[in-house]
């Protein structure tokens, strides 16, 4: 259960109260279906590790900051069986494309990118890769099935590196094509499946100030605009080789890569026909690239140098802005919305958004702080999802800093992230579990794209599988056979949810526990969930109170 529940359209904990016994002498007297969908002996569910993943666009004969690369994970549950639900063996689970509802589909990226004819002296391989295959071996979804693997370190089926495009087949923009996840058993008869977003954006850029054509005085090169009136893409990108090469004339010794960037400068070296990976210098944990001597990492390097930038349109300095256009000012946002969740769309009375990027990563000179790990020093769910104090009731937060650029100290982790998932001292989101073994992002949707998400394709998998949007709450959804009377039993340690509670709470009756949620007044707070938009749910929404008669 998420603590963002007051933004949540139509979620089931107690959402689906209709039918409950005693007198419903309360002014909500609200009448709610039973909406989940007839599910067979498995369901399958699927998400995209992140709410957007970038790519350079269509042309790598410059440099390359992110190659087409996406991640898909899915988890096989079994839901007539008590325990050990999940399906780790004996089966097989595939992805394929799939049209969305508009009718548009994404089955081939190779003509849709010169990636291909550049991949092998970007990333130095052996042999050219085979067209519409990926750095790790993966194909881009098409009308064939392609296996995904069995993860034993995360529990998860996986298929990383993905190279998927933002266009769709007939040369239509789609930052959301659709897969389809199918999880069959020995004899190839189907058990499962479901259709999830693998989003993807080119809107990352550098053209706001380092075009030819931007006007932009402080990013000119000493040496004057390149000018490249062939290909847009390309003028930004040679324009910021020439200023890195003013900057860092002896970049490339410095790096060790004279063997493999035999220009003298990153201009000269792509001029004679070898582009440049900017990982390959620059640590980036995105690419699982080293750190080369004392050259700081990509992240570092771009937000440091980059904090105190005056943002063309607002003439104010990236680093004092502290709202989300400035970092959509490069990254994707402004048109591909990559932060979309329930988290980012929230608004205040006027319309403001209550969490902007900085809401979770501080400014731009924290984001580049020397030593800090970009992909991996994140904030966790705790530091937002919490109580005030002990024994006071849970809340939430619009920032996790709890003043400046100071991080809040959880107090309760009944909301929190695991310990040390991937790694020793990094507790992500995207790397944890929680009920019955389930990823926290196969309940709750990807990073920057929480359930409910503002883009419908996002929302299809969790419709499909409950009939409603929002976070994956009914418990049919992964039991055959609902648990009736488990008080502490649900997801993070809470009573069960969905159509099987609302003939089960009154007999368990109101405690101290209950008030964690819905007040102790019963009357609900922000962290019992909703029949619609802004409406909390205590027992008075159904009942006079805490006394059902």
């Amino acid at each position: 259960m998420s603590r963002l529940s007051a933004y949540f359209p139509m979620v089931a904990l107690c959402a689906v109260l209709a039918g409950c016994g005693g007198g419903e002498k309360g002014s909500g007297n609200v009448a709610l279906p039973n909406t989940v969908p007839a599910l067979g002996n498995y369901t399958v569910v699927a998400w995209n590790d992140l709410g957007m993943h970038c790519i350079d666009g269509k042309d790598y004969t410059v440099f390359s900051i992110l190659p087409p690369y996406n991640n898909l994970h899915a988890q096989l549950i079994q839901r007539n069986v008590g325990s050990k639900k999940l399906i780790a063996s004996g089966v097989t689970l595939t992805y394929e494309a799939v049209a969305d509802a508009t009718g548009s589909i994404n089955t081939i990226s190779s003509t849709k990118t010169n990636f291909w004819g550049w991949a092998q002296s970007l990333f130095g391989l052996k042999a050219p890769l085979a067209s519409n295959i990926g750095l790790t071996g993966n194909p881009t979804p098409s009308t064939t099935p392609a296996a995904l693997a069995y993860n034993t370190g995360t529990g998860w089926w996986e298929a990383t590196g993905i190279p998927v495009t933002p266009y769709d087949d007939s040369g239509a923009k789609n930052y959301y094509p659709m897969v389809r996840v199918v999880a069959r058993d020995a004899g190839n008869n189907v058990l499962a499946s479901t259709s999830v977003v693998l989003p993807v954006s080119d809107e990352m850029s550098c053209k706001a100030c380092h075009a030819s054509t931007s006007n932009y005085n402080a990013a000119q090169p000493a040496a004057g605009w390149v000018n490249d009136t062939t290909d847009p893409e390309k003028d930004w990108k040679k324009n910021i080789l020439r200023l890195h090469d003013e900057k860092f004339p002896d970049a490339i010794a410095t790096a060790g890569m004279s063997a493999s960037y035999t220009g003298g400068t990153l201009s000269a070296t792509v001029a004679g026909g070898q582009p440049v990976l900017c990982a390959a210098c620059h640590k980036s944990n995105a690419l699982g690239t080293a750190q080369v001597g004392s050259i700081p990492s990509l992240t570092t390097s771009m937000h440091s140098r980059h904090a105190l930038v005056i943002n063309p349109n607002t003439n104010a300095s990236l680093e004092s802005d502290a709202t989300r256009s400035a970092c959509y000012l490069c990254h994707p946002g402004s048109v591909t919305k990559c932060l979309r969740g329930v988290m980012g769309n929230a608004v205040d009375a006027g319309g403001k958004p209550l969490i902007d990027c900085q809401s979770c990563h501080g400014p731009m000179s924290s984001v580049g702080k020397s030593g800090r790990e970009g992909w991996l020093d994140e904030p966790a769910c705790q530091n937002c999802h919490d109580r005030s104090a002990a024994g006071q009731p849970f809340q939430r937060t619009t920032s996790v800093f709890s003043s400046g650029t100071t991080v809040r100290t959880p107090v309760d982790p009944l909301f929190a992230t695991n310990a040390n998932k991937p790694a020793a001292g990094k507790s992500l989101y995207r790397f944890s579990s929680g009920h019955g073994g389930l990823q926290c992002e196969a309940c709750h949707g990807s990073t920057h794209a929480e359930y409910p998400s503002s883009h419908p394709n996002d929302n299809v998998q969790s419709l499909a599988l409950q009939g409603h949007t929002g976070t994956i709450a009914e418990c049919a959804v992964c039991h055959a056979t609902a648990p009736t009377n488990s008080v502490n039993g649900g997801p993070h340690g809470m009573h069960i949810t969905g159509d099987a509670w609302k003939n089960q709470h009154q007999r368990v009756g109101w405690s101290a526990a209950c008030a964690t949620c819905h007040g102790s007044d019963a009357r609900g707070t922000v962290m019992s969930k909703n029949f619609a938009t802004g409406q909390v749910i205590g027992c008075y929404s159904c009942h006079n109170g805490p006394n059902p008669d």
